[in-house]
C-alpha cells in the first residue's frame, strides 16, 4: 500500500528557487506549487517566471496553482516604502502578504501545511519569514513548515539545479524597487 504523504502548499516565486525546495520537500510531502507573486513586475517578467515554474512542475509531476495577480493591492500595501533597502520594511510587508494568501488558500483547500521558497535566497530574511509564517499559521489553523532553505548549501544546490535545467534566471527579486541601485 502506498504511503499517504501530508499535503503541503508551497508558495513559489520562480523555478530557480522552487526546484531545490520541491525536490527536498517531495520526499515527505505531497507538494503543490502555489504561484502568488503580485510584487513581480513588469507583467512580462511575471509571465516568464510563471511559465518556467509551471513547466518544471509538469516535468516533476506536481500540481501548479496560480493565484490572482494582485499588483494594485501590493502597491497599496507597500506605498511609502518604495525607497526602503532590500530586506527592509517593504520586503517584510511583501513576505507577510504572500504568506497570508498562501495560508488562506491552504486552509480553504485542506492542506495540512504551507511553506515558502523565499528563504532559499540569500537576499531574504529567513528568520522574519519564519516568524510571519508561524504567526499566520495560528490565524489560519494550518501548520507552517519552518525552514531556512539556503542553509546546508541550499542556495548553491538551487543554482546547480537551475543550470542543469537551463532555467531562466532573473537578476532581481521581482519588485521594481529592488532593481534600484543605491
Amino acid at each position: 500500500m502506498a504511503e499517504v504523504k501530508p499535503k503541503l502548499l508551497l508558495h513559489s516565486c520562480c523555478a530557480g528557487c522552487a526546484a531545490y525546495v520541491i525536490k527536498l520537500l517531495s520526499k515527505n510531502y505531497a507538494v503543490t506549487s502555489y504561484f502568488f507573486n503580485p510584487n513581480i513586475q513588469p507583467k512580462e517578467e511575471y509571465q516568464k517566471r510563471k511559465k518556467e515554474l509551471k513547466k518544471y512542475c509538469q516535468k516533476v509531476k506536481i500540481s501548479f496553482i496560480e493565484a490572482d495577480y494582485e499588483l494594485a493591492k501590493w502597491q497599496e500595501l507597500t506605498k511609502g516604502f518604495e525607497f526602503e533597502p532590500e530586506k527592509g520594511k517593504r520586503c517584510l510587508i511583501c513576505y507577510a502578504m504572500r504568506l497570508e494568501k498562501t495560508a488562506e488558500y491552504a486552509q480553504k483547500n485542506s492542506y495540512e501545511y504551507f511553506a515558502t521558497t523565499l528563504s532559499v535566497s540569500p537576499h531574504k530574511l529567513a528568520d522574519r519569514i519564519n516568524q510571519f509564517g508561524l504567526k499566520i499559521a495560528e490565524l489560519y489553523k494550518v501548520k507552517f513548515y519552518q525552514a531556512d532553505f539556503k542553509k546546508n548549501d541550499g542556495f548553491k544546490k538551487a543554482c546547480q539545479i537551475s543550470r542543469q535545467e537551463n532555467f531562466y534566471r532573473q537578476d532581481y527579486c521581482g519588485c521594481v524597487y529592488s532593481q534600484r541601485k543605491t
